[in-house]
């Protein structure tokens, strides 16, 4: 009976990585307790981590030594958090050191599945393969560069000894189409200069009442100097004078609040951008579906890299049940998709409310408006636009996407989606023709 030999497959495997392992170094292999094969590797130093614990506990074996290559497989598919992975194990890199991150194709997934499904292959415990883009946007918000990423192994079975003659043929021949099982990205970590911006977080709040205390309270405490500026909408919840009580409670804290002079929230956004006074802006929706705790995350990838627009994506990681509809995701898939080929930028998410940019990119927002004959209703386009519009480095950071807590969502999907559809076609015009 044909059947997947984890044998070959895993010896094909360490092959591969041997590739890098060739220079004289210091190399550490980190592989999950449930997804590789055990197999004796004498030449480097391995650790299994177990996904369900906490990573610093696991570690303390090594001691904090200095490693020239990080190789990592099978950890993507079982991580909840991959950006706090990366970001832990990052500390481990000597200067320039780089990663080898090794994980499966997606587009094996389902064909996979089938194999299990008749026996063609054991059962694994790995449930979801992250696209290899998304990966590379983590990276890249924690100072990473890519050098180079390929696929292998198409037919890794055996076949009265010609699988690996069939194998070698395939990848030679299809090579292009990106068909491997096993997917390779080698990421060299470049030179640091951190940043300390003082900083405005812009929460624009409308029925939002009930969140507001809890948000304001899980807000990060940041060491430069920070604002927080609730912009309030008309609402029916006395969203305004809940807003007003907590910055009257909270004396150690510089909040702003005002009401909104008209409607929709990418007003509310640029009323509070000209009443911010410090060096870095950041939105944060009032809804508490994006943790605020977040945003030291997203200022790390502001400060830590060369990037001026940090791009929140809630389509990596699985969501709550709820926290988005399901019409609300294909239309979002479907802007991702356009919009990523439309700037030249990939990104995975461009409606997720949390975005930090410059402030210093504000001029070049105000002259991409002026070109414009339709208006954004949510400040989400323009503002990714406008960047990407003017040259700007634009990164994203994966955040869990959290069900409502209070509240309802004040977004009308059909006319909104309708004048994002408009918006687009007005962008498109500007971005691929010659126009004065």
């Amino acid at each position: 009976m044909l059947k997947l030999s984890r044998k070959q497959f895993y010896n094909n495997h360490f092959s591969e990585i041997d590739k890098y392992t060739q220079l004289k170094g210091s190399v550490l292999h980190i592989t999950s307790t449930l997804g590789e094969e055990k197999f004796n590797q004498t030449s480097y130093d391995t650790l299994y981590i177990d996904s369900t614990k906490d990573l610093e506990t696991q570690v303390l074996e090594l001691e904090y030594e200095k490693y020239d290559l990080i190789v990592v497989t099978d950890i993507f598919e079982v991580f909840t958090d991959v950006y706090k992975f990366v970001r832990f194990f990052k500390n481990f890199l000597k200067k320039e050191g780089k990663i080898l991150l090794t994980s499966i194709n997606p587009k094996w997934n389902t064909l996979f599945k089938v194999f299990e499904s008749i026996g063609l292959k054991r059962k694994s415990q790995i449930n979801s393969y992250i696209n290899p883009r998304k990966i590379s946007n983590i990276f890249f918000s924690l100072n990473f560069e890519k050098i180079r990423s390929y696929n292998r192994q198409i037919f890794p079975f055996k076949v009265f000894g010609f699988g690996k003659f069939l194998n070698i043929l395939l990848e030679i021949l299809l090579g292009y189409f990106n068909l491997g099982i096993k997917t390779y990205f080698l990421y060299q970590l470049k030179e640091e200069v951190i940043k300390d911006y003082t900083k405005s977080i812009i929460v624009p709040a409308k029925n939002e009442s009930g969140n507001l205390n809890e948000l304001v309270n899980r807000i990060p405490k940041f060491s430069a100097r920070y604002e927080i500026i609730i912009v309030c909408g008309p609402s029916k919840d006395n969203t305004f004078e809940t807003a007003t009580l907590i910055k009257n409670e909270k004396k150690d804290l510089d909040i702003v609040v005002f009401e909104q002079t008209m409607n929709g929230k990418a007003n509310a956004v640029w009323e509070a951008i000209d009443r911010s006074k410090y060096e870095a802006l950041a939105i944060l929706d009032a809804d508490i579906s994006v943790d605020p705790e977040e945003l030291t995350n997203f200022f790390d990838v502001l400060e830590n890299t060369n990037c001026d627009f940090v791009n929140g994506t809630r389509l990596m990681y699985p969501m709550e049940d709820s926290a988005m509809r399901y019409l609300n995701k294909i239309g979002n898939r479907s802007f991702q998709f356009l919009i990523s080929k439309l700037i030249s930028v990939n990104l995975s998410d461009t409606l997720c409310g949390t975005k930090i940019f410059k402030k210093s990119r504000i001029d070049t927002l105000y002259s991409w408006q002026d070109k414009l004959t339709i208006s954004d209703p949510f400040c989400d386009f323009d503002l990714i636009f406008s960047n990407a519009y003017s040259g700007a480095k634009i990164l994203e950071y994966p955040v869990h996407y959290r069900s409502r807590k209070y509240g309802k969502t004040n977004i009308s999907r059909f006319r909104d989606g309708w004048k994002l559809i408009l918006y687009f076609f007005n962008s498109l015009i500007l971005f691929k023709s010659s126009n004065y």
